[in-house]
């Protein structure tokens, strides 16, 4: 390999104990997670770009918008198509930009990016995103503020994929307290259908088995602390890797990467969404953000 810029550009370390995480410049996105020189991500390497969304942040909204066409205060709103043999806009506007460090330590690191007024999106935003390493693992917050002179739509959401260690996701034993499933989520209405008594209840926990699972979940049991967890586990060697989310995220994408040869089950994305996908067009749990107004969420990930 030559010494050029690397794909992923500026590589940040983060170390406690024996946890090690790898934030990249460019997309501010999380490119590996390891508990004692075990992976808790399906993560890449230095050298390669980030596929299938590995890690990514997907803001000002994530997922899908069909056509990338959105009504907002009275006007059509064109995004370009980045998934262009759908006829999509996908996963938001900053996973291929260069985001600034400004705030750095051993444990953690803080990156920053201004989202200039473009089209299909003429609002402008200032994003911060940390990524923080402590003895209950990695917690990812991520604040957007409104610098526009009018209000806008916005949504955030990341793209993790989990592993517990298992060759394949079929034998996985997933937990996943989600009461509900939007049904044609990914550039449809999203019609909430309850997953009791369907191959999409998850809620007592179960191998995942053979089902493809590309769908949305929401209605989030939470435990009393307000959040809500996700649990991969092994059965194998008894190791659980968790995904919790605060209040803000009310919606889970799960993905099994069928479909995409660099994943094909190897882990499972497992991705927290403060809207649903297509939300532009149905409006669906859009955050609207006044000019100088913050929304700040938080996820976050740790293993026993």
């Amino acid at each position: 390999m030559s010494n050029g810029r690397l794909p992923s550009g500026e590589q940040y370390e983060l170390a406690h104990g024996d946890q090690r995480v790898a934030v990249t410049e460019v997309g501010a996105g999380l490119r590996g997670y390891t508990v004692d020189g075990c992976d808790v991500v399906d993560g890449y390497a230095a050298d390669e770009m980030a596929s299938s969304g590995r890690g990514q942040l997907l803001v000002p909204w994530p997922n899908r918008i069909a056509d990338g066409r959105y009504d907002w205060r009275g006007r059509t709103l064109q995004l370009p198509l980045t998934e262009a043999e759908a006829g999509n806009a996908i996963h938001g506007l900053v996973r291929w930009v260069a985001w600034s460090a400004v705030e750095r330590e051993p444990h953690r690191v803080v990156l920053a990016h201004g989202l200039d007024p473009q089209p299909g999106y003429p609002f402008a935003l200032d994003l911060r995103v940390e990524y923080a390493l402590s003895k209950d693992g990695l917690r990812v917050e991520t604040t957007a503020t409104n610098v526009g002179g009018e209000p806008c739509p916005y949504g955030a959401g990341a793209h993790p994929y989990l592993t517990a260690g298992t060759p394949t996701v079929d034998t996985a034993i997933l937990g996943l307290p989600a009461g509900s499933v939007l049904e044609g989520a990914l550039t449809g209405s999203g019609a909430r259908t309850p997953v009791e008594g369907t191959a999409f209840d998850f809620r007592e926990p179960r191998p995942v088995g053979d089902g493809v699972l590309d769908h949305c979940f929401t209605d989030l049991a939470r435990d009393a602390d307000g959040v809500a967890r996700v649990r991969l586990g092994d059965p194998g060697s008894g190791r659980t890797v968790t995904l919790w989310v605060d209040g803000n995220h009310e919606y889970l994408m799960l993905f099994t990467g069928d479909p995409l040869p660099d994943v094909s089950r190897r882990s499972l994305a497992v991705e927290p969404m403060t809207c649903p996908p297509n939300a532009f067009r149905t409006g669906e749990a859009v955050i609207v953000l006044a000019p100088g107004e913050s929304t700040v969420g938080s996820w976050g990930l740790s293993v026993v």
